[in-house]
């Protein structure tokens, strides 16, 4: 099983199904595959083959997943779902203490290479941190802190 196997059943696992709840933000959603950020999906019909075909691409593929090590790849796999591909680059480079640029280049892969435990539980705390200012935290922030923990707990 490939690491990019593992991270998806991981976020099946707690993205769930079909959900059409007026106050999320990405609306109907199905899979974690919300009809806010893919309007050309009949979400309803979405089918978990498709749903990993997007996560692969859209994610694991825009974060490098391949190229970063193991658990530290699933926790930026995760973030980019949840919260977006260029925020989990820049949590991942402000843990690093190198340039916030949003590219995932040489220098940042390079350093990603060499994190501890430790420092992968900073990146957790600061996905964490930015959690706090978000839109709906009041109702959606318990099960977003719960998320982060459960990755790593399975890490």
């Amino acid at each position: 099983m490939s690491n990019f196997d593992v991270a998806f059943e991981h976020v099946i696992g707690l993205e769930g199904g079909y959900n059409n709840d007026s106050s999320d933000p990405g609306g109907e959603t199905k899979f974690g595959i919300c009809k806010r950020q893919y309007p050309h999906i009949d979400i309803a019909k979405l089918t978990i083959e498709d749903a990993k075909v997007i996560y692969k691409r859209d994610y694991w593929d825009m974060v490098k997943g391949d190229d970063l090590p193991e658990p530290l790849s699933a926790f930026v796999f995760d973030c980019a779902i949840n919260q977006g591909v260029p925020v989990a680059i820049r949590l991942l480079q402000k843990t690093l203490n190198v340039v916030q640029d949003g590219i995932l280049g040489r220098v940042t892969l390079g350093a990603a290479g060499r994190m501890t435990r430790h420092d992968m539980a900073e990146f957790l705390a600061y996905r964490q941190l930015r959690y706090t200012g978000t839109r709906h935290f009041d109702k959606f922030g318990f099960n977003w802190f719960r998320r982060v923990i459960i990755m790593a707990m399975d890490a």
